[in-house]
């Protein structure tokens, strides 16, 4: 059994390929719920649709988020009529946050759903929500807090980072199966996502970073960092709003109270002496997913530690 902690785009390509070298149902994937917000009166979960739509084969793989060939018709009459034009989604993605507000009304829970629409797409692993609970990501900038999404996205990033704050952490609690899967699981892999609002909100949810550390599992982590810039997002500027270094050394700090090893790349091979003395195991290797043949080389090597 192999559990990962996911985010978005990183961690899809990185699954991309463990899943060509592992069964699928002896995978379970655990995302971040953080960006989880309400657009058009919809429930839009962006980092499951990405993992889900990824390794599903439907992805839009220019942007890595979508859906491939998708049209934006209905998004197009939404701007006529005054809707916000920030946030992107497509007709198709449309229709599956439509499913996932329908059933929420109806009391399915946010992993019943993930479960329903990763299956409909053909998929046999277990994709799980950090949480069903309501958690919601929020960074502070100059101008206050503002949702993650918006951030990143109506505001491209392009705001310092002061602070981050987790809304609904002191009352939610691990999706069931959650903690169960890393208590079973023979390796949790932590995928190459931002380590502050990918992986960060997963391990702050209670119980999780406790079961990480209980947990007998091989912990594996692939760096997001490759000679102190992040390979897509701004997770350097999160790294350094928290007054954390952006480097591979900076990500390793914040996971070596329960991590065993951490793959980073040739780029940062200097790194090394300075991780191992954090008590973890150091892997260094071309870490860069180009293509699929590359995804499938760094999995490899996080299954053959």
């Amino acid at each position: 059994m192999i559990t990962a902690l996911a985010g978005g785009v990183g961690a899809a390509r990185f699954l991309t390929g463990l899943i060509q070298l592992v069964r699928q149902e002896d995978l379970t994937v655990v995302v971040n719920t953080g960006d989880d917000s309400e657009f058009f009166g919809l429930h839009v979960s962006p980092d499951i649709d990405i993992v889900t739509y990824t390794l599903a084969g439907v992805v839009n793989d220019v942007e890595g988020w979508g859906v491939k060939d998708d049209t934006f018709e209905c998004l197009n009459m939404l701007k006529r009529f005054g809707e916000i034009d920030w946030f992107n989604l497509g007709d198709r993605d449309f229709a599956t946050s439509i499913l996932r507000t329908k059933m929420l009304k109806s009391g399915f829970s946010l992993s019943q759903i993930s479960a329903k629409v990763s299956h409909d797409l053909g998929l046999q692993l277990r994709i799980l929500p950090m949480t069903d609970g309501k958690f919601t990501t929020y960074v502070q900038t100059h101008e206050g807090f503002i949702h993650f999404e918006e951030y990143l996205v109506k505001r491209a990033a392009q705001d310092a980072v002061l602070g981050i704050d987790f809304v609904g952490v002191d009352v939610v609690k691990p999706a069931v199966g959650v903690v169960e899967s890393i208590m079973v699981s023979e390796r949790v892999i932590i995928c190459p996502s931002n380590p502050v609002v990918s992986i960060g909100p997963i391990l702050s949810v209670s119980g999780i970073r406790e079961s990480l550390r209980k947990s007998r599992a091989k912990k594996i982590a692939v760096s997001p960092i490759i000679a102190g810039v992040p390979v897509k997002g701004p997770a350097d500027k999160f790294l350094c709003g928290l007054g954390v270094e952006s480097s591979a050394f900076g990500v390793a700090e914040l996971y070596a109270d329960f991590l065993d090893v951490f793959v980073i790349d040739s780029a940062d091979v200097a790194e090394k002496g300075r991780i191992e003395q954090l008590g973890v195991e150091v892997v260094v290797v071309d870490t860069l997913m180009k293509d699929l043949a590359s995804k499938i080389a760094l999995a490899k090597v996080v299954l053959n530690i």
